[in-house]
């Protein structure tokens, strides 16, 4: 019984779709592509050479709005780096726990 369990399990699972998500490198993309790229597929990884290392490779996840971030977040505005713009302005999600009186008033 356990076996014909686990095998409707495996199979089931094997037949979901995965939920991947995309990845980009920011650097061969204007602005305006990696802004309609992130609102197009909702939440997307970027990656983008370190500013004060530039041989260092960072990665980060950037979201069209508050809707694609999970409960007890927000979409905060960052910014990112493109191949015209040294600061393309983008959301990414942060806990509700880093909510601060500040930037509340005071926006970036």
């Amino acid at each position: 019984m356990k076996k014909i369990a686990l095998l409707g399990l495996a199979i089931a699972s094997a037949a979901t779709p995965a939920l991947a998500i995309s990845r980009y490198n920011s650097m061969s993309m204007t602005c305006a592509e990696a802004r309609a790229v992130i609102n197009r597929e909702r939440a997307v990884i970027m990656r983008y050479p370190a500013r004060r290392t530039p041989n260092m490779t960072l990665y980060d996840r950037y979201v069209a709005n508050a809707d694609s971030c999970d409960v007890g977040y927000y979409a905060y505005q960052d910014y990112l780096p493109t191949k015209d713009r040294a600061s393309c302005p983008v959301y990414t999600c942060r806990p509700a726990t880093d909510l601060d009186d500040d930037e509340l008033i005071f926006r970036r």
